[in-house]
């Protein structure tokens, strides 16, 4: 019942707080991705011939095969006025052309190349896909809103994108997607991020509206996920190197999937530079050996990359995320890449040793492991009850213990008090640093 008043309580401040909001989509183009100055910062780097931009430009120019042709077409059009690979991309999104987030990007970006003709056509190409999608994740909710405020300006009179935009706000975002987000129902891997980035900068840089105040504390702590989330060791390939976020089992991880988990943060930080969080992921982000250079990356490293955005040293972050709503957890030994690393992500519990992913909660693996396992200032416990085991301080994270369960812990020396686990089943104690003791735990039992 609480529940259901405070989520009663939200929504109507929401409302409130969306009183004076226009769903109208007044600017120019571009509209999507590339603000005035994000153009400007793009140009320059051009001009400068810096390493991404020719990294980009020796793509593009070489007629590289492009995974996203339209968008990458595109954005090389944006920056470098160049109307004949403009209108390859024009000529790809009025052919074979069907995805329609890169339609919607074409028909942004290159509007001065579109005869009315042209125009009258995408716009139309584009509204049939619309007719027929009906979104479901976040990729599908992207698109649309991308599709939506590219081809607002097709019968402005009417402003037919009013109506669908307002229902992606108010009925999608604000009640299902970021509610999910906030209370933990709703987990996304790192690459899944991405689109949602996409979706914060182009509602605000239109609508003027921050989707994050529909789930602060999601959005205030994703920079930490979004560092600790990743596997220690980097994975060295022939163009450059890769951080690796987390996967569930053990297979061979996804290199396009890494590439656009990197590009979340990139997007991320150009969100929100001055945000103490985004400047520890500036940080983790900007090192030159992890510049995307594929034919898939290059495009994104280029559009999001800002080296002259300061970042600082994620050396000083505390080496441990823990979501209680979700029950994710990373912990990592230290910030060297041979590190240990132990996760919890999406039920499944990994332990990264030595460049290898042992999967715990597999049969007989977790009673197979010590029962502690030191990161650094905090200590991983596999949890049973009744239990007791010695600590030496910090952050102790007890886990696989019943989900949202209380117990009951007693440390030496100190009193008797009441733990809660969260949706995992996972209990965080605090202590002292250096404080040894034993500590004891109980399932506590409700009264008959």
């Amino acid at each position: 019942m609480r529940s259901g008043i405070l989520v009663g309580f939200l929504l109507a401040g929401q409302l409130a707080m969306g009183q004076d909001e226009s769903f109208r989509v007044y600017a120019d183009h571009p509209r999507l991705l590339l603000t005035s100055q994000r153009l400007r910062l793009l140009k320059r780097e051009r001009q400068r011939e810096t390493m991404r931009s020719r990294q980009f430009i020796t793509l593009i120019q070489g007629s590289a095969q492009m995974p996203e042709p339209g968008f990458a077409l595109a954005l090389y059009y944006e920056i470098s006025d160049d109307a004949a690979r403009g209108k390859q991309a024009v000529d790809w999104a009025l052919g074979a052309g069907a995805d329609l987030r890169q339609l919607a990007l074409v028909y942004d970006w290159c509007q001065p190349l579109l005869s009315p003709a042209q125009a009258r056509t995408l716009a139309a190409k584009i509204r049939r896909l619309l007719d027929q999608q009906r979104p479901a994740g976040v990729g599908d909710w992207r698109d649309r809103i991308f599709a939506l405020i590219a081809t607002a300006d097709s019968d402005s009179d009417q402003h037919p994108e009013e109506a669908p935009l307002r229902d992606a706000i108010r009925n999608w975002w604000r009640t299902q997607f970021a509610p999910g987000l906030a209370s933990g129902q709703t987990t996304l891997a790192l690459p899944d991020l991405y689109a949602v980035l996409e979706v914060l900068h182009a509602v605000r840089d239109n609508l003027q509206i921050d989707l994050r105040e529909a789930a602060p504390a999601y959005f205030r702590d994703l920079p930490k996920y979004q560092i600790l989330g990743n596997y220690p060791a980097p994975l060295k390939v022939a163009e450059n190197e890769y951080r690796i976020p987390v996967y569930q089992g053990t297979g061979e991880p996804n290199l396009e999937r890494a590439a656009l988990a990197r590009v979340a943060g990139l997007s991320g930080v150009a969100y929100d530079n001055n945000a103490l969080e985004n400047q520890f992921l500036q940080g983790w982000l900007i090192q030159d050996r992890y510049q995307l250079k594929s034919p898939f990356g290059a495009p994104y490293e280029f559009l999001w990359a800002n080296p002259y955005q300061p970042g600082l040293s994620y050396y000083q972050m505390p080496g441990v995320f823990h979501d209680p709503h979700s029950g994710a957890l990373f912990a990592r030994s230290s910030w060297d890449e041979d590190a240990d690393w132990f996760g919890l992500y999406k039920g499944e519990v990994q332990f990264f040793h030595d460049g290898h992913i042992t999967v715990l909660n597999q049969a007989g693996r977790a009673s197979d492991h010590p029962e502690a396992i030191p990161m650094g200032l905090a200590s991983v416990v596999f949890g049973r009850t009744p239990m007791k085991f010695q600590m030496q301080g910090g952050t102790v994270l007890v886990v696989g213990l019943k989900p949202q369960h209380k117990y009951l812990v007693e440390a030496d020396d100190e009193e008797m008090c009441e733990g809660i686990t969260d949706r995992a089943g996972t209990l965080a104690l605090e202590y002292a640093a250096g404080q040894a003791a034993g500590v004891r735990i109980h399932e506590q039992t409700e009264p008959n």
